[in-house]
């Protein structure tokens, strides 16, 4: 009995060690309040465990907070925004000087490319360009000399017969798509980029969120897959298992110590009750379930224009993450309080919480399917 106590009890910590150093739960992180939201397929290297991002898509944290991503040929470059359901991201050069990030910028050896493109041509001016109303590059100029970025094939020819000195003819990864050809420009505006893979784009629209599929505690698989209610079924069954199993051993342990305890008061003729070795079970506590996946897609969204305007003028910021709320951003509102979220601030509350963060309202729920 003694030898099987002392198994029992081994198999429980060794086991529950092997639990909670094996199953790493992925929550999405930042690097400060007004930064993008990170999570797979990107993860932040100081913050989150590798097993929570995929290749290729390592960030880090700058001396001020910035978010960066470093591109292997190109070096690093601030992150402004990320869309997870479009799968877009727009960089920025941390030292406030793109143009000169431009003209070595390539993108090979990353998983990122540019949406859209357009050819600008750069030139090294000594006249006075403020009789013509051109654009400088202020970061590449001085008090001898401008430099002029244009795709316009006019405003070419009237720079080299300015005797402008050509530097470069470069493919900038625009916005939006460009018809119109642009007199000058100061090449300062935000990189839209893309990435192919993984494909967790319509996941991301239909409200799930991706990651790896866990095969076992220890090995995951090279595909991602999309988790719409948090957690695939593979993940939750790997997590009942690993959870269950040193439980198990657990209470087989305990119940063994109990007998020999019994046993040894029993020999040793003591009356003793045996109730004083009996477990107490602690009442459960009552769980506060959150609202259903499609209650929650049921609530309107809205992608924000330039102008972010918003049903109430006055909401400017998401009163979960205290984040302002940005261009291009997804958010939720609640149809009984018209208060609006970012939709991942949200969507992550309402599956906890039944209530509205701002005045704790109770949304709806929806009505439960019909049965035949």
């Amino acid at each position: 009995m003694e030898t099987l106590k002392a198994i029992a009890f081994l198999l429980c910590i060794s086991s529950f060690s092997f639990m909670t150093s094996g199953a790493e739960l992925c929550f999405s992180s930042a690097c400060g309040r007004s930064e993008p939201t990170i999570r797979f397929p990107f993860r932040l290297e100081s913050l989150q465990p590798k097993s929570c991002g995929y290749r290729g898509f390592n960030l880090t944290c700058g001396a001020t907070n910035q978010t960066i991503l470093e591109l292997p040929n190109s070096g690093n470059f601030s992150v402004q925004g990320i869309d997870y359901g479009t799968q877009e991201i727009w960089i920025n050069d941390p030292n406030n000087c793109l143009p000169k990030r431009l003209l070595s910028l390539n993108l090979s050896g990353s998983p990122f490319m540019g949406i859209y493109s357009q050819d600008f041509t750069l030139f090294n001016c000594s006249f006075d360009y403020t009789r013509y109303q051109l654009n400088p590059i202020g970061c590449l100029s001085d008090s001898t000399y401008t430099v002029f970025a244009t795709s316009s094939p006019r405003a070419v020819n009237f720079l080299l017969a300015k005797k402008c000195v050509f530097i470069s003819t470069i493919g900038v990864p625009v916005q939006w798509p460009f018809f119109e050809q642009v007199l000058s420009s100061d090449l300062s505006y935000d990189l839209l980029l893309t990435w192919g893979a993984p494909q967790c784009g319509r996941c991301e629209s239909r409200g799930g969120r991706c990651g790896f599929k866990v095969l076992s505690i220890l090995m995951m698989s090279p595909l991602a897959i999309c988790m719409s209610s948090g957690l695939s079924r593979s993940a939750r069954y790997a997590i009942i298992v690993g959870a269950g199993v040193p439980t198990l051993l657990c209470a087989v342990g305990l119940f063994c110590f109990v007998c020999g305890r019994v046993k040894a008061y029993n020999r040793r003729g003591r009356g003793h009750s045996i109730s004083e070795f009996s477990s107490t079970v602690a009442p459960q506590p009552t769980l506060v379930m959150g609202l259903d996946g499609p209650t929650i897609e049921s609530y309107p969204k809205t992608i924000l224009g330039e102008s972010r305007r918003l049903p109430k003028p006055d909401d400017n910021t998401c009163p979960i993450c205290l984040s302002e709320y940005r261009p291009k951003e997804t958010l939720r509102s609640i149809p009984e309080c018209q208060h609006c979220f970012h939709a991942d601030c949200i969507d992550e509350w309402l599956r906890l919480n039944a209530t509205c963060p701002v005045c704790r309202n109770s949304p709806p729920r929806s009505p439960p399917p019909q049965t035949s």
